[in-house]
């Protein structure tokens, strides 16, 4: 008789954009192809048809409450789904659902797994406490060492029980020949952008801590001083933030940038996006625990600026560290709308020969070193450090070549 696939059911509030979500798809989609079975229990978003294609079992299911009582009900429920299941580990990748799933594991005796994707915020001791359930799995996975060393400074965390996986980007999909002239004329059109205009991309969603508001003022005075040479778009949803995209558009207003800086919501064709742009921009100015979208704009040979904070400095190889033979972009202090401006403005001077040059090294860093094949293939090895070896070795034989 053939050994029964494991399962793994891993448990995400939402479905609609970020890396936690796309990481609980991108999993999902591998342990079906290494011969398990994948679970997940979402209240679903923009991305549940995505998931839903991969073949798992998805569940609507309430994740995403924070009521102390629904928290212990939904315990009860993830529990008997275990175990009807025969569940082998339970994967939580957000704290509300996690203290839920922490309860369920011990009820159903599953293991228990966490990734730690944000570098959360702990002002007070019930907040870390909260936090802390995080890293309360079996084996935790920290998306970076900046997050490996959170974990370890505010839990005590051993290192033995913390594995360091960097989120993968598919660089089959983000790859600059996948990218058609139709798909780049397309998103050119909706965002109003001439074929001659440069275009200066920031992709996040809007809210304070992303640094929409320091590209404004790095874009006001690049123009005040006759030095903007392109088309700021600031893509991204709201999210109900509408004071702080109020706040941007009053200071696009005030800095006479109408026709300079667009606000132009959610884009679907990222890939698009940044074979439009002439450089990505990642502004952020509180701690970005992994930040994608700098990986992205490498993969797709876009020149790239990122924040001196968080996880970028292990993503972008910038000078000082690294001189013009082997850099991939560069790195500003946050909240430096000034050094902003001037990076950004070297990144747009650059010579053709030096673009492509840049381009190419960015790539293959991006495929060397945070491939989605490296961040499936390691997430499967942890699931096998707690089941026993399978289902990464079957993913090789599925997968052998490492090619995104």
């Amino acid at each position: 008789m053939a050994p029964r696939a494991p399962t793994i059911l891993q448990i995400i509030p939402e479905l609609d954009t970020g890396g936690a979500e796309l990481s609980t798809i991108e999993i999902a989609e591998a342990v079906i192809a290494a011969g398990g079975r994948a679970i997940v229990l979402t209240e679903g978003g923009r991305m549940l048809d995505r998931l839903k294609a991969t073949g798992a079992d998805v569940r609507i299911f309430p994740a995403a409450t924070k009521n102390p009582v629904k928290l212990w009900s939904n315990a009860a429920t993830i529990a008997k789904i275990a175990k009807e299941e025969s569940a082998d580990i339970i994967h939580a990748r957000s704290r509300a659902p996690a203290w839920s799933a922490l309860l369920a594991a011990r009820r159903s005796g599953c293991r228990f797994v966490t990734t730690y994707h944000g570098a959360y915020n702990e002002k007070s001791a019930a907040k870390r406490f909260y936090n802390g359930v995080m890293a309360r799995g079996d084996l935790v996975i920290a998306n970076s060492n900046y997050t490996r060393d959170l974990v370890r400074a505010r839990y005590g965390t051993p290192d033995d029980r913390i594995r360091v996986i960097h989120r993968g980007v598919d660089c089959s999909v983000f790859a600059p020949d996948k990218v058609s002239e139709d798909r780049v004329e397309r998103l050119r059109s909706e965002w109003g952008v001439r074929p001659d205009d440069r275009v200066i991309l920031h992709a996040a969603r809007l809210t304070n801590w992303k640094g929409q508001h320091v590209v404004v003022e790095a874009a006001r005075r690049l123009h005040e001083q006759g030095r903007l040479d392109g088309i700021v778009i600031l893509a991204g949803d709201a999210q109900g933030r509408e004071a702080y995209a109020a706040g941007l558009r009053a200071a696009i207003a005030a800095g006479g940038l109408q026709d300079r800086v667009r606000l132009v919501g959610h884009v679907s064709d990222m890939p698009a996006a940044y074979r439009v742009a002439a450089a990505s921009i990642v502004a952020s100015v509180e701690p970005e625990a992994f930040g994608r979208t700098a990986v992205e704009s490498q993969a797709m040979g876009c020149p790239v600026i990122a924040t001196r904070i968080g996880a970028p400095p292990e993503t972008v190889l910038s000078p000082p560290e690294h001189g013009p033979q082997s850099m991939t972009g560069w790195l500003v202090p946050p909240g430096d709308a000034g050094i902003l401006a001037d990076a950004l403005s070297q990144a747009l001077s650059l010579d053709p020969s030096t673009r492509q040059d840049l381009a190419a090294r960015s790539r293959a860093h991006a495929l060397s070193a945070f491939s989605l094949w490296q961040m499936r293939f390691r997430t499967l090895c942890v699931y096998d450090e707690l089941l026993g070896p399978g289902l990464a070795a079957r993913y090789v034989a599925a997968h052998p070549k490492n090619d995104g």
